[in-house]
């Protein structure tokens, strides 16, 4: 299941760390986090799964819970290889899970 679904409430903190209080298998309130510099890297202006260390060379961080469902999406302006901003976006919903009230990247 995706981690935003059983989030209790989540965050970011410090441009890429993802916090989470998420239930677990048993309904119990479990506070967990995610370095997102582990899991995204830049490519050339758009993030990429598998990556590390977007945040070196991103500015305006932010994320944002986005339509009915309150989807988490993070949004960035990443540097290309020429040195220019790009505006980039990342559904977090697509690789993170709660398994049992931990944030886990699959």
């Amino acid at each position: 299941m995706s981690f935003y679904q059983s989030a209790l409430s989540f965050e970011l903190d410090d441009d890429h760390i993802l916090k989470a209080v998420l239930q677990d298998e048993d309904g119990e309130e479990r506070e967990s986090e995610l370095d997102l510099n582990h899991i995204i890297g830049n490519n050339d202006g758009t993030f990429e799964w598998g990556g590390q260390n977007f945040k070196d060379s991103a500015s305006d961080i932010e994320l944002h819970r986005e339509g009915d469902e309150e989807v988490p999406i993070l949004r960035a302006r990443l540097n290309n290889v020429e040195g220019e901003e790009i505006d980039a976006d990342i559904n977090l919903a697509e690789r993170i899970t709660n398994d049992n009230g931990n944030l886990v990247f699959v």
